[in-house]
């Protein structure tokens, strides 16, 4: 018997680890700490004691939430759990425009509680063997931060305050491009399991993407993985061609198919698919 979802803790960290290694994933903890420093973590327990399942719900304000590390536990697969999970997430959405990367198994759920495709993330990993140049970006300071949460208020069209203020500590780069005293981009690098996540990358055109996503590349070393929109295929081309081999396609999906608010012309890619 399984019972009800309810708010997670960190004291429920090791139940979400084994969760992802049940499933095949690679357990990162220190993901899962920023997650829970970010967003709402809510799960359900079976008669056992032991998390049956786990989703992270993350608010961007009144108008824009993200749903990621949707998980249930193989031995308590096709019971219905995880869409009582999501039913109790898109209650506590209220008329926020909810959006998920699908994957292949949970995109038939997905479906069935009214989600529709409305783009799609292309994932690729690899060592960038970018053209040695001048960097065109620099560190971000201390002094940035007003100025990236307020470029990625306007490109998500939701304020991030959060998530921009956990950045510095939780990613190892962290640039920006800067002309005329303006920010005009920034994109940042954090370390998992087997390599370096570039992400988020908010930019004015895709030069710029390219010349942050190469800064932060050069600056790491090693393998990287990145999730780009598909909105710009010039970028996916370019990474591609630079030595990045692609991992997955799987779409965004939002309920009724409703468009992502802010300037998507200048969204690259999320910081990770769970949050955007």
């Amino acid at each position: 018997m399984i019972g009800p979802v309810h708010l997670l803790t960190l004291d429920d960290l090791p139940g979400c680890l084994a969760l992802e290694i049940d499933r095949g994933w690679k357990a990162d903890e220190r993901k899962w700490r920023f997650l829970f420093a970010l967003g709402t973590v809510y799960g359900a327990h079976d008669e056992a004691g032991d998390l049956a399942g786990a989703v992270v719900f993350t608010r961007y304000g009144d108008d824009l939430a993200a749903i990621g590390m949707m998980l249930v536990a193989a031995r308590h697969g096709g019971r219905g759990l995880g869409r009582r999970i999501m039913t109790h997430v898109l209650a506590e959405a209220g008329g926020a425009t909810v959006f998920l990367n699908a994957t292949e198994s949970g995109r038939p759920l997905y479906e069935k509680l009214g989600f529709e495709p409305v783009g799609a993330t292309h994932t690729h990993a690899g060592y960038l063997a970018a053209p040695r140049r001048e960097a065109r970006s620099r560190p971000a300071e201390p002094g940035d931060l007003a100025a990236i949460r307020r470029l990625d208020a306007h490109v998500n069209g939701a304020d991030r305050p959060r998530l921009v203020r956990l950045l510095p500590g939780f990613t190892e780069q962290l640039r920006v491009i800067e002309r005329e005293g303006r920010i005009t981009g920034y994109a940042g690098g954090w370390r998992n399991i087997d390599n370096v996540v570039i992400g988020p990358v908010i930019a004015d055109d895709v030069d710029d993407a390219q010349a942050l996503i190469g800064d932060i590349a050069a600056a790491v070393g090693g393998r990287v993985r990145i999730d780009l929109d598909a909105g710009h295929p010039r970028l996916i081309e370019w990474v591609a061609a630079h030595g990045l081999s692609l991992r997955a396609v799987e779409p965004v999906m939002v309920p009724g198919g409703r468009p992502l608010p802010g300037d998507r012309s200048r969204w690259f890619a999320s910081l990770m698919q769970a949050t955007g």
